[in-house]
């Protein structure tokens, strides 16, 4: 493992930074190309590793993948009979959306991975597909789905606090299901439920018809558009959100699509223009974009950041003043740790709740951030699903590094506290490459050096 020193703001950072695709588009643009009736272009794929391992899987599945700049997926099959083995790494995505595209092959597909994929959730998809029908040994990765050709499909019910993924995974590949899917969730909120909200939208533009509902079966719009969840319960109408997805049997052809920027990996960007009272321009930040625009310029700007969306793309401004605030992250997980820095080195104390889930992604996420930052003199306090953070003035200890946990988050949260704490060393930097090989060029272009 290297150790990568964080570079420290001498002042205001001013730059405009272009972003690596997003990864959820990505990759769900990837499934649906696969089970596409014709071939189909995807323009400006995120390029990591955990896209990688959808690429690798997919042809591992039969699908012919070619191009660099973009790439054209042509619809295949393993042979019959045959068995395959699918590495998904550690990425969510990978062994939640695969498993049912490998049950609609007529292959053993075994699907195996990094020792922390053994502890993500995925027990839950994996008895949803058995009682749609298919054959599958095991409830963790490694787990073998033994494809048959076809899908029976029809109603199932799951609790998918512990990951939207698991309700996403059975929708992507449902129009192929002999009669389609309803998808029902019973348990506590959906955590990230904008990515559902895409999924069901790009379900759409591939020619599905994909619907949700409310209680009391109230159609909703699925266009991520509730402000930021508050801890204390306002401006969180759980009521109204989707707690039913229904995907009917059909066609799908995805056709062309471009990858929009991965607004999660925009995410320490705008915290360097908020902790340095600095701007940041980020080309191609569409005003309806598939991911959850809203909420995360919602959240820094309640931290005090002002900001603007234009043709040019979106401009956040930081007014040197850091506030802390009391809020559900539970729409916006993927930033719980960024904005963990942040706070550390706010004017006032913060408390984020709804990210219980994060526990169990690439690592123990807040566990990892109280023991990291609390190493750095910080003063951060788990709670059963959030982090209570105290502003303390931090240092480093050169013979600690801040760890990175293989986690490509906590990576780019010590990028955050480097810019205003001097001299945060960093291990295993390189695992930011999961989502953004360019993170550490990116950082230090950002502020007119090289790392």
């Amino acid at each position: 493992m290297s150790i990568w020193h964080a570079p420290h703001a001498a002042g205001p950072v001013s730059a405009r930074v272009r972003l690596p695709g997003s990864k959820s588009v990505t990759n769900r643009a990837l499934v649906l190309a696969a089970l596409s009736a014709t071939p189909s272009i995807v323009e400006s794929p995120l390029q990591a590793r955990d896209s990688q391992l959808a690429v690798a899987a997919l042809r591992a599945l039969g699908c012919s993948i070619s191009g660099t700049t973009y790439w054209r997926v042509s619809p295949g099959s393993p042979p019959p009979g045959s068995t395959v083995t699918v590495d998904i790494g550690n990425s969510g995505t990978c062994m939640r959306f695969l498993p049912a595209v490998a049950a609609l092959s007529s292959a053993s597909v075994r699907f195996e991975g990094d020792a922390r994929a053994r502890e993500r959730p995925v027990e839950v998809l994996l008895t949803a597909l058995r009682s749609l029908g298919v054959a599958v040994d095991g409830d963790a990765v490694p787990f073998t789905v033994h494809g048959q050709g076809s899908v029976r499909g029809g109603s199932v019910t799951v609790d998918a606090s512990g990951s939207s993924q698991l309700v996403s995974g059975l929708l992507l590949a449902a129009p192929r299901f002999e009669n389609g899917i309803e998808v029902h969730h019973a348990g506590p909120p959906v955590p990230s439920a904008p990515h559902i909200a895409m999924t069901v939208r790009m379900l759409r533009a591939a020619g599905a018809s994909a619907s949700a509902s409310a209680k009391p079966s109230a159609s909703v719009s699925m266009a991520p558009t509730t402000p930021l969840e508050r801890a204390d319960g306002a401006n969180d109408p759980l009521g109204a959100r989707p707690d039913t997805w229904r995907v009917e049997p059909g066609t799908l052809n995805l056709g062309t699509i471009d990858v929009e920027p991965d607004l999660s990996n925009a995410g320490p960007f705008l915290a360097a223009a908020l902790v340095t009272g600095g701007t940041i321009v980020i080309p191609g930040w569409s005003a309806d974009s598939l991911q959850a625009a809203t909420q995360i310029l919602d959240v820094v700007t309640s931290m005090g950041a002002s900001c603007s969306v234009s043709e040019a793309g979106l401009t956040i401004s930081g007014t040197g003043e850091v506030r802390g605030i009391t809020a559900s992250l539970r729409d916006v997980s993927e930033l719980a740790q960024v904005l963990t820095a942040v706070a550390a080195v706010a004017s006032s104390p913060s408390t984020f709740t709804g990210i219980a889930h994060t526990r169990t992604q690439e690592t123990d996420r807040l566990a990892a951030l109280a023991k990291e930052i609390n190493g750095l003199g910080g003063d951060v306090t788990e709670l059963p699903d959030g982090l209570t953070i105290r502003p303390r003035p931090l240092r480093t200890d050169p013979s600690r590094p801040f760890g990175s946990y293989a986690d490509h988050r906590m990576v780019m949260a010590a990028a955050v506290l480097g810019l205003v704490v001097p001299g945060v060393l960093v291990d295993d930097a390189e695992t930011v490459g999961k989502t953004f090989p360019g993170f550490m060029d990116a950082w230090a272009s950002m502020l007119g050096s090289r790392h």
